[in-house]
């Protein structure tokens, strides 16, 4: 017994477990259980090896769904290609199918800025200007037309509350919503370019051109200049010129906070210009925007050569996008008054988390998987930040589950549970009920929200796959309980002859539908495929209430869970084969997992996705299946690729969704 725990605290060390290490004692019981069933109080080393060799079947025991089973190659094998021209045509058609919707809407929008750019340049070749400033007028004026469109269409991608409402329409069918940033960023580096391209003819070419045009030349245009040839500096130090250049130097100073490098502190600089990286010198910045608009505008509005008012078309581009983001704006204002909360319950949780459950503000409607914004002024009169709903949406309140990974989070932390020492319970995250706590003194907190995110649309599928890399796992704790609730409520309207429902399901029922009165509508999807990847074994502490509360929910096996314990090593290596077989032993001799503490197994190491999968597609053929994937980009592409190969390799479709933290 002592060296079964001398060797279960070595193996437990080298795979970074210390909870492990606690209880040594314990598992080397249960190896003694297994290996010692008449009480000699002994085994020798050779009873040890064998039973190491025999893990496999404790792991076969304890996960039945883990093999493959025949079915998989009459899924497949009909559909794999045989050769070089038809993996050829599967890997265009894949990249179609992924890209459709994005390339539509970028060759829509590269063909105006090109039609835009001609138009505006072939009018100034005919312009009597083009004889003393030459194609850099043209080429200048051609920019600044592409820089109109896009100083309107940045605005757009950030209008959340337009967005969310056109991801419930069937406009969501061809654009894409989930690239709305991505799409802001694109707009973004044309403008950057149009500004180079704009400002820079302007001030090393038209303008010197101008300004060293002879008489005879200048004269053709003198009245646009009030017949008095302008110098170099007073074309820099007029209206023009001033608005311009402030316009330059805001927009340099806000797109190069925004840059990964700077937003995601990246780079390190020394006290005190530290303080222009993060997420902070990046929202601050952004508001400097705000600014460049009015320049824009004054910048439009005195041109040299353009006098009439309907021929300076700025305020025209913008006018229309700028009022429905002001309007955007003035909504989440008003409405973060009105959806002010109340602080129930405050959760100080292992592995960097803590979690809130807040009170649900009047006419609150959301779908899970959905997201809100939350401001406390305590922190910041200004800084609103994203976080998912981890409740469903026919609970009675809000819940959401927030790691401490930026400045903002830690003091969020702080003041919840600094203020008031009895209303922060140390505990597991749960869906349990409410305790009593004081609420007392708490600081305010204001919602905004909800906003439409990739996992909304999860309804809209057969089978959901949802993946979750640490904290990512957040968005998809609201859907599995929202599937377990719609199932149940399902059987309970099919048990009985009249229509009757319960105030919890009428709650259920108002969130998802157009109407009070209208009967639910059955929900498509009926099965998920959970994975929760993480390298940190404290997470298994906050989460694990979650798993549990899933397990004992489903009562008809509807969720397939799996864990993925990154810091150990993979199974099947020399360094984790102990754990693994105590592991198995457990699991198959009480049913809980030795990390998790729950029903549901944990696996070593990453997991073989291609596998995963194949597992699907051979479970659930001519079935449509949602990827759902929260979590860092770097598996998102494999993901991606691995949905789109395995939709024309298989009878099942795979619908890639992705959403990043």
């Amino acid at each position: 017994m002592y060296l079964s725990g001398k060797l279960i605290m070595l193996s437990a060390s080298a795979n970074k477990l210390s909870t492990l290490k606690e209880r040594a004692e314990e598992y080397a019981d249960l190896i003694m259980e297994e290996l010692d069933p008449e009480n000699l109080g002994y085994i020798e080393l050779w009873q040890l090896e064998t039973l190491l060799l025999q893990r496999d079947a404790y792991m076969n025991y304890s996960r039945p769904l883990s093999q493959a089973s025949v079915g998989w190659s009459q899924n497949l094998g009909n559909f794999r290609p045989k050769d070089a021209v038809r993996r050829l045509r599967c890997a265009l058609k894949c990249l179609l199918l992924e890209n459709w919707q994005r390339g539509w809407i970028l060759l829509l929008w590269l063909m105006a800025m090109a039609g835009l750019f001609t138009w505006k340049f072939l009018q100034y070749r005919r312009k009597a200007a083009f004889q003393v400033m030459g194609y850099c007028l043209t080429t200048a004026k051609g920019a600044a037309e592409t820089l109109k469109l896009n100083m309107a269409l940045i605005l757009l991608p950030v209008c959340r509350n337009i967005l969310t409402w056109l991801r419930s329409t069937r406009a969501r069918l061809f654009i894409p919503f989930d690239d709305n940033l991505n799409f802001h960023q694109i707009i973004a580096g044309a403008i950057a370019i149009g500004v180079v391209i704009h400002a820079g003819n302007h001030m090393v070419c038209d303008f010197p051109r101008l300004v060293n045009s002879p008489p005879e030349k200048f004269a053709v245009i003198a009245a646009d200049f009030n017949n008095v040839k302008p110098t170099y500096k007073s074309l820099l130090t007029g209206v023009v010129g001033l608005s311009g250049i402030g316009m330059v130097i805001l927009m340099t100073i806000a797109f190069t906070l925004a840059t990964r490098l700077f937003r995601k502190n990246v780079v390190k600089l020394p006290f005190p210009f530290n303080r222009l990286t993060g997420f902070n010198a990046f929202w601050y910045s952004h508001h400097l925007l705000a600014l460049v608009y009015i320049l824009f505008l004054i910048h439009g509005s005195f041109l040299f050569l353009v006098h009439k008012w309907y021929q300076k078309s700025t305020w025209m581009y913008i006018s229309v996008p700028l009022l429905l983001y002001v309007a955007e704006r003035s909504l989440r204002t008003c409405r973060s008054g009105h959806y002010a909360v109340k602080i129930l319950k405050v959760s100080v949780l292992p592995g960097d988390v803590f979690s809130l459950i807040i009170s649900k503000p009047n006419g609150f409607k959301y779908k899970s998987g959905q997201y809100i914004f939350l401001k406390c002024p305590t922190i910041s009169p200004f800084e609103w930040h994203p976080f998912s709903i981890t409740s469903a949406p026919g609970d009675d309140n809000l819940s959401l589950h927030i790691r401490t990974v930026g400045d903002w989070t830690l003091e969020l932390k702080r003041v919840f549970t600094d203020v008031n020492a009895s209303s922060t319970a140390i505990g597991r995250a749960k869906f349990g009920e409410l305790g009593n706590i004081d609420k007392n003194g708490l600081p305010r907190l204001l919602v905004d929200g909800p906003y439409g995110a990739p996992a909304q649309d999860y309804q809209n599928y057969d089978v959901l796959l949802l993946v979750g890399l640490g904290i990512g796992a957040t968005p998809f704790i609201s859907i599995l309980r929202d599937l377990l609730n719609n199932t149940k409520t399902e059987d309970h309207g099919d048990s009985t002859t009249e229509t009757s429902t319960s105030d919890e399901s009428m709650t259920s029922i108002g969130s998802s539908s157009t109407t009070s009165s209208a009967k639910k509508k059955p929900q498509r999807a009926k099965s998920a495929h959970f994975y929760w990847v993480t390298r940190e074994p404290g997470s298994f502490e906050w989460f694990k209430g979650v798993m549990h509360e899933v397990a004992e929910m489903d009562h008809k096996g509807q969720i397939e869970m799996h864990n993925y314990l990154t810091s150990v090593y993979e199974e099947g290596d020399a360094r984790s084969t102990l754990i693994t077989m105590i592991q198995a032993l457990n699991h198959a001799k009480h049913g809980v997992d030795i990390l998790s503490g729950t029903k549901v197994r944990t696996h070593f190491a990453r997991p073989n996705w291609r596998e995963v999968f194949k597992r699907i597609a051979m479970k659930h053929p001519y079935s449509t299946v949602g990827v759902f994937y929260c979590g860092m980009p770097v598996l998102a592409k494999e993901l991606k690729n691995l949905s789109h190969e395995l939709t024309y390799k298989t009878s099942t479709r795979f619908e890639f969704h992705k959403e990043y933290f």
